[in-house]
């Protein structure tokens, strides 16, 4: 009985373990198709990319995008005449990467 339970705990483990790694390769096609996207981007709107990709929270793609282009934008980093539509073509790459 007890060999039983640790068979079906190694087979488990490694379901999860397959499953984890298969999330992690589709994560990396995601993330391909939105850089692939943002190649196309001006250098404000990859720096927008840039800054949503390496901050890597996972809450509301809009919210992050506006907070984030703001803060750029503030700070000198961005052109602020620009910033809107930086951020909306950001933001289609993001969700790209984020799908």
């Amino acid at each position: 009985m007890m060999l039983g339970s640790i068979v079906r705990a190694a087979a488990l483990s490694t379901t999860c373990a397959a499953l984890v790694l298969l999330a992690g390769g589709a994560a990396r096609a995601d993330q391909a198709a939105g850089d692939a996207c943002a190649a196309s981007l001006t250098a404000d709107g990859k720096a927008i990319y840039s800054a949503v990709m390496a901050a890597g929270d996972s809450g509301d793609l809009r919210t992050i995008v506006t907070d984030t282009t703001k803060s750029l934008a503030m700070s000198g980093q961005i052109d602020r005449g620009n910033a809107r539509s930086n951020a909306q073509a950001a933001g289609q790459c993001l969700e790209q990467a984020r799908s």
